[in-house]
C-alpha cells in the first residue's frame, strides 16, 4: 500500500502519515518491507511442516543447529518450542519428490537431530497474516 493509500485509509495527509511511518520503522516496530511472492508460481508449491527433536539440548548443539536452518532458504519458517518437540520447521520445495531429497541430505544432517516428523500441507488457509494492529 502507498502512503497516500494509507494515510486516506487511516485519515491524515500524508505529510504526517509518512513521518509516523518513518518513526515506527526507525522504533523497530516495522521491521522491513517484502514482496509477497507466491511459492507456487516460483515452482516450490509443496510444503512440508517438519517436527524436530533433538537428542540433547544444550547451547552449544542448539545455536549451531539454529544457525544450520537459518542458512537454508528452503525452511522458510522455523520456531523453537517447549515442551517435546523442540522445533516446528516450515519446508518449501518444487514437489513431494523434492522434498524427499531435501529431507535425505539436508534435515537428517542437522547436528544433533534425533527424530524428525513430517506433516505434508494439504492447503493454505493463512499465511503471513501478522500480528492484529
Amino acid at each position: 500500500m502507498t502512503a497516500t493509500a494509507l494515510a486516506a485509509k487511516v485519515g491524515l495527509t500524508v505529510a504526517p502519515c509518512h513521518r509516523r511511518l518513518r518513526e515506527l520503522e526507525q522504533s523497530g516496530v516495522i521491521r522491513g518491507y517484502k514482496a509477497d511472492v507466491d511459492p507456487a508460481a516460483v515452482g516450490l508449491g509443496f510444503e512440508a511442516i517438519v517436527f524436530v527433536t533433538l537428542r540433547q539440548v544444550d547451547r552449544s548443539t542448539m545455536e549451531i543447529f539454529e544457525n544450520r536452518v537459518a542458512e537454508n532458504p528452503n525452511i522458510i519458517e522455523a520456531q523453537r518450542l517447549f515442551g517435546s518437540p523442540d522445533y516446528l520447521l516450515k519446508i518449501i520445495a518444487a514437489d513431494l519428490p523434492a522434498y524427499q531429497r531435501f529431507y535425505d541430505t539436508e534435515l537428517t544432517s542437522l547436528p544433533g537431530v534425533e527424530r524428525l516428523t513430517s506433516t505434508l500441507v494439504m492447503k493454505n488457509l493463512k499465511s503471513n497474516a501478522g500480528p492484529p494492529v
